[in-house]
């Protein structure tokens, strides 16, 4: 037997399930529709009127999102070393101190920086 089928067999479950979802919620759902849930927003609300600025939102929010996300997967790519850190010895030693000390600098300067405050 091919060593593939296992993985082209789950692939195709997973394909059906996605598309048997999809057509039981198209199937089984609620068919109500109004001004409200036809608009822009996806709550069913009717949206509030703009803000005297235009309402602009603030970039700072963003900001702080890219940098939990950009340390977040940092941190990711530790685990893989955590498992194998026997087997890499001083060489895998001295890569994940090295990897550390190069996530640090910008955590630091973006801490410093005040790029982590809410104010």
């Amino acid at each position: 037997m091919n060593p593939y089928v296992p993985i082209l067999v789950m692939i195709g479950v997973a394909a059906f399930m996605a598309v048997a979802g999809l057509a039981a919620s198209r199937l089984l759902g609620p068919h109500r529709k109004n001004a409200a849930k036809l608009d822009r927003y996806e709550s069913g609300l009717q949206p509030t009127p703009l803000a005297a600025g235009g309402g602009r939102i603030p970039v700072k929010y963003y900001l702080t999102a890219m940098t939990f996300i950009i340390f977040d997967i940092e941190v990711v790519f530790l685990y893989p070393w955590a498992v194998t850190h026997d087997a890499l010895g001083w060489f895998g030693l001295i890569a994940i101190m090295t990897f550390l000390v190069l996530i640090t600098i910008p955590f630091v300067y973006e801490w410093r920086r005040g790029g982590f405050d809410w104010e």
